[in-house]
């Protein structure tokens, strides 16, 4: 799995991004793009200690989905997502580009970090297991909007 502490892998969503556009519609889910960039920074302020969401460890998560947040394999089309994560209002869609696009950045510089703080759900993750994580949440919904 690519990594987002990686610089091609940065430039390629940073790009997949830029090609992104708001009247582009999904191939899946029920977000529109606007509503999209703002959810895909939920996880990065996460990591990035912006965003402290209330969630209890989960001991199943942790057994049964935990690999799959960093492994090669691409996560299924429609996949539920967490109630705090959605976004049910519009948003402005270049604030939300602009603002994901800036915590990608501060996120990339983190690569050297060597001790992150948990993560509320699923507990202890390396930092290359971070950059794997971030980077398949953003290519999963990139590949929503077919950029």
């Amino acid at each position: 799995m690519k990594s987002l502490f990686e610089e091609a892998a940065k430039a390629e969503i940073q790009d997949r991004i830029e090609q992104l556009s708001d009247t582009r519609n999904p191939t899946w889910g029920k977000m529109n793009a606007s509503q999209m960039l703002h959810h895909c920074q939920f996880p990065l302020k996460v990591a990035l200690k912006k965003e402290h969401p209330s969630m209890k460890p989960n001991f199943l998560a942790k057994l049964f989905f935990k690999k799959s947040m960093y492994n090669d394999k691409p996560w299924k089309k429609n996949l539920p997502t967490l109630s705090k994560f959605k976004v049910p209002d519009q948003k402005n869609f270049n604030t939300e580009k602009e603002a994901l696009l800036t915590l990608i950045q501060e996120f990339s510089e983190k690569k050297n970090v060597t001790s992150w703080d948990p993560h509320p759900m699923f507990g202890t993750f390396t930092g290359e297991q971070w950059g794997k994580m971030q980077y398949k949440h953003l290519d999963h919904h990139l590949r929503q909007f077919n950029v």
